[in-house]
């Protein structure tokens, strides 16, 4: 079972990233539009479990599914839709997981959800410390159970996005 893992803000989270979005730039080519660091890695400061999310966005979804192939071959694990219709999930490093891949479409709503999201903890960093300081928390707290920490951020990512949308 893998342990839930909260550490304080690298800086090379950003250098990561940044290596990991010129990999699949080269693969993804013209089909590629582009790629975010999205997630709590990105938000300079915040406490996060060390994972670099990327969302790469793309001109047609349906061009994902004819590289999943090449994904596999560069170590990503293809889990499909992964209970968000329209998005192409992978992650890498198995149990010791490096990377969580979303790549949507241009034009899908969730793009615009996780980049208000991030931008809205860019600019409230008192609201990121709370996030980061509660992740820590329930990564002491249930340090091999997902579902659990999952479950304990619940209530603060809802008031944080509807924040983020300016429905405060």
């Amino acid at each position: 079972m893998r342990k839930v893992t909260v550490t304080d803000y690298q800086p090379e989270w950003r250098q990561q990233f940044q290596l990991a979005a010129k990999e699949l730039r080269e693969l993804f080519g013209a089909e590629c539009i582009e790629i975010h660091h999205i997630g709590s890695t990105s938000i300079e400061g915040m406490a996060a479990k060390p994972v670099i999310d990327l969302m790469p966005v793309v001109r047609e979804i349906e061009v994902v599914d004819g590289l999943i192939s090449e994904m596999e071959k560069r170590g990503y694990e293809s889990k499909g839709e992964n209970g968000l219709p329209g998005r192409r999930y992978f992650q890498r490093g198995g149990d010791e997981r490096i990377h969580h891949v979303h790549i949507y479409a241009a034009g899908n709503p969730e793009i615009d959800r996780h980049l208000a999201f991030r931008n809205y903890l860019r600019e409230n960093p008192q609201e990121a410390e709370e996030y980061g300081i509660l992740k820590k928390k329930l990564a002491h707290d249930f340090p091999y159970d997902i579902e659990q920490y999952i479950a304990g951020k619940e209530r603060l990512v809802a008031r944080i996005e509807k924040n983020a949308r300016g429905e405060t």
